[in-house]
This record gives structure tokens, sequence and C-alpha cells, in this order.
């Protein structure tokens, strides 16, 4: 059961509310996407990522290598209403308008290419 206090202990670290803020933007993100987001090499992300989930704000799933993270379906709706007021304050200032902005770009190149055999 989340907690007021976990809750707001979480946020207190800025990439884990980086993460989360991208997240509300997103179903799901894998880490090697969240890493060229944040400009952060995999094992700190990945660090985040395990405190979030050890504290039930995110849930994870494996994908052959690729481990993709989403928002925890069973986010008490105060948990959520507070995250979504947050991004409120947040996509206004930096880094968030930078992460916002290279996730956009990510998503523009992750668009499947045909190719066309010779």
């Amino acid at each position: 059961m989340i907690t007021p206090e976990s809750f707001t202990r979480t946020l207190a670290d800025p990439t884990r509310l980086r993460i989360l803020m991208l997240l509300l933007q997103e179903e799901e993100l894998c880490v090697c996407h969240l890493t060229d987001i944040l400009e952060m090499v995999q094992p700190k992300v990945s660090r985040h990522l395990a405190v979030l989930r050890e504290n039930k704000l995110l849930l994870d799933r494996r994908s052959g290598l690729w481990i993709h993270y989403r928002l925890h379906p069973g986010l008490p709706i105060w948990c959520y209403k507070t995250l979504q007021s947050l991004s409120t304050g947040c996509m206004r200032a930096e880094p968030y308008m930078n992460d916002q902005n290279r996730l956009e770009n990510l998503n523009k190149c992750s668009t499947p290419k045909l190719s066309i055999a010779k």
C-alpha cells in the first residue's frame, strides 16, 4: 500500500520525477528509451526504476532483451491526480521540456521504415 509519506519520498528525487512525468505522456517506455531521453547511463536509470517499482508506482514487462515500464494501473487515484498536477508545473520548466522534446523526437524516429528488397 502506498502511503503519502512513501509517495512523496519517492517523488523527491529529480530523476524519478522525470521518469514519472515521461510515463504520464507515454503508456509504456523501454529502459533504452529512458536512458536516451534522460541522457543517463543505464545502471543509474535502472536503479531509479527499481525504486519506483519497489514503491508500487511502476510495473515492468519483459519483451525479449528489453524491459518496458508503465505506471502501475492500481495506483490510487490521489497519487495519479498528484502526478497530473505536478505535470502541469513541470512541463513548463527544464529539464522536463527537454525530456518532452527528446520523447517526441524518439517517437518520430521509432516509426518502422519499409525496406525495399533489391
